[in-house]
């Protein structure tokens, strides 16, 4: 099993910046592709970027050039910076990870990250 814990959320201004990062633990040779979810309420989660193990990225085209994903296959972390922030990118935050035999997906708890003046 993989448990995925997630940190930095927090309140921030309009412009401002902030650094997810998501923590592995357990089984971590199994996960491949790793990637930022976002919820809004009242909204569908949706993709934020992804990585796989060999740093190929991709990301929604609401963040793009403002976020970016990377991981330390080392320290079983993926990290997401966001900068230039929106209120529109209030939002909790999951983790996700993807076994890489079975597909399955495991996810983290989720961090609330609110952008407002």
């Amino acid at each position: 099993q993989v448990q995925l814990v997630e940190s930095g959320g927090g309140l921030v201004q309009p412009g401002g910046s902030l650094r997810l990062s998501c923590a592995a633990s357990g089984s971590t040779f199994s996960i491949g592709t790793m990637a930022w979810y976002r919820q809004a309420p009242g909204k569908e989660r949706e993709l934020v970027a992804s990585i796989t193990r060999d740093n190929t990225k991709n990301y929604a085209d609401a963040v793009k050039g403002r976020f970016t994903i990377s991981r330390d296959n080392i320290k079983n972390t993926v990290y997401l910076q966001m900068n230039s922030l929106k209120p529109e990118d209030t939002a909790v935050y999951y983790c996700n990870g993807r076994n890489r035999a079975t597909l399955a997906y495991y996810w983290g708890q989720g961090t609330q990250v609110t952008v407002s003046s």
